[in-house]
C-alpha cells in the first residue's frame, strides 16, 4: 500500500503522492469527517472521536508522566516551545485502542505511526509556529531518514475545553481550531504531489487561561523505526 524505499525529505515523490490520496479518499469516505473548504491543504475534523472517559484518563496519564517538550531542530531560540510532554506506550490497555483507532480511520498500517505523543500547556505555554515534516537542511534529517523517513499525516486530539486561548492556527493557510474535548483534528503535511507543503505551518497558540491537553500522532512515508 505505501512505499519502503528511501527517499529525500523534499521535491514530488510518488510515494507520498499516493499516500496522501488513499489517506484523503478514506477520509472523504467516512461520514464523521469534514474536510476543510480550501485548495490550499488536506485538513479534516472529527467531532467527538473520544469519549468524555477515553479524555480523562489520557489526561490523567498526561499530568503523571509530564516533562519538559523537546524539539528536533537545533535553530529554535528560547521559548519556542514551552508546553510539557510525555509519550503515550502503545500497548497500555487503555491507549492501544485510541492509537489503533486513529489509525484505522486514517486508513493507514499502524506501523507507520510515532509513539502517541501527550501534550500539557499552562498559561503562557505555547508551540510557535512550526511544519510538522522533516526538513533535510536539519542535523536530525539523517536518523529521521533512516528510521521511516518522511512525516505525512499528523492527527492531533483535543482532550479538553480550554478558558480561552490555546488555538491551532494555521496562518497561511487561513484556519484557527479552538480546542473542544473529543475533537479530532488531522491533515497532510505534503501537497498533492509529495513534496512538503510550505501552508501547513502551525502554531499552538499561547493558552490564556485553563490548561489545555492535547495527543498527537505523527505518521512516517514507511515503517517508523525505534533505537
Amino acid at each position: 500500500m505505501f512505499g519502503r524505499r528511501k527517499s529525500k525529505a523534499t521535491g514530488a515523490d510518488p510515494t507520498r503522492q499516493r499516500f496522501g490520496a488513499e489517506v484523503a479518499q478514506r477520509l472523504d469516505s467516512d461520514p464523521r469527517m469534514v474536510k476543510a473548504d480550501m485548495p490550499t491543504a488536506q485538513i479534516y475534523h472529527c467531532l467527538d472521536f473520544l469519549d468524555t472517559a477515553q479524555c480523562d484518563a489520557l489526561v490523567a496519564m498526561i499530568d503523571t508522566h509530564r516533562r519538559p517538550s523537546t524539539l528536533l531542530s537545533e535553530k529554535a531560540g528560547a521559548g519556542f516551545r514551552t508546553s510539557e510532554s510525555c509519550d503515550m506506550a502503545r500497548h497500555d490497555p487503555q491507549v492501544r485502542p485510541i492509537d489503533e483507532s486513529i489509525a484505522a480511520a486514517l486508513g493507514i498500517p499502524p506501523d507507520h505511526g510515532e509513539t502517541m505523543q501527550g501534550q500539557r500547556y499552562a498559561p503562557g505555554q505555547q508551540f510557535r509556529a512550526h511544519h510538522d515534516y522533516f526538513h533535510d537542511s536539519e542535523s536530525y534529517w539523517k536518523a529521521m531518514e533512516k528510521s521511516g523517513g518522511q512525516r505525512t499525516w499528523t492527527a492531533m486530539i483535543y482532550l479538553n475545553d480550554v478558558t480561552e486561548g490555546g488555538a491551532t492556527w494555521f496562518p497561511q493557510a487561513g484556519i484557527k481550531v479552538m480546542p473542544r474535548k473529543g475533537l479530532l483534528l488531522t491533515w497532510n503535511n505534503m501537497n498533492p504531489d509529495g513534496s512538503p507543503n510550505l501552508l501547513t505551518l502551525h502554531e499552538g497558540m499561547a493558552v490564556v487561561e485553563g490548561t489545555k491537553y492535547i495527543i498527537t500522532k505523527w505518521f512516517r512515508e514507511r515503517p517508523w523505526i525505534t533505537g
